[in-house]
């Protein structure tokens, strides 16, 4: 699975990320200043706190999450371009022959 999101409102993604870390009474306050920090300096930091991996894909018969991981970078992103085509890699990642979804 592969993600390509539009952020048009960073400051709403960082606000709502701080309001989440607020409201996480459980989170000590060392890790609380520090994951501030983080989300207020980079907007993928901030999503990452928003958005759970598990409730994507949680419910979905037959799937079941065995790693997340996170990485982000700005980039211009033009969905019309042929470089953005999701599906031309598909072949080279799964040439193993095992049986996967994508």
């Amino acid at each position: 699975m592969e993600l390509v999101l539009e952020i048009d409102d960073e400051d709403a993604v960082t606000k709502a990320a701080l309001r989440r870390i607020t409201e996480d009474g459980d989170m000590p306050a060392e890790e609380r200043v520090h994951a501030e920090n983080a989300v207020t300096e980079d907007t993928a930091e901030a999503l990452a706190y928003l958005v759970d991996p598990l409730n994507l894909v949680g419910e979905v018969p037959g799937v079941d999450l065995l790693q997340a991981s996170w990485s982000g970078e700005q980039i211009d992103y033009d969905p019309d371009s042929p470089e953005w085509d999701l599906d031309e890699d598909d072949e080279e990642s799964y040439d193993d022959g095992a049986d996967r979804a994508g």
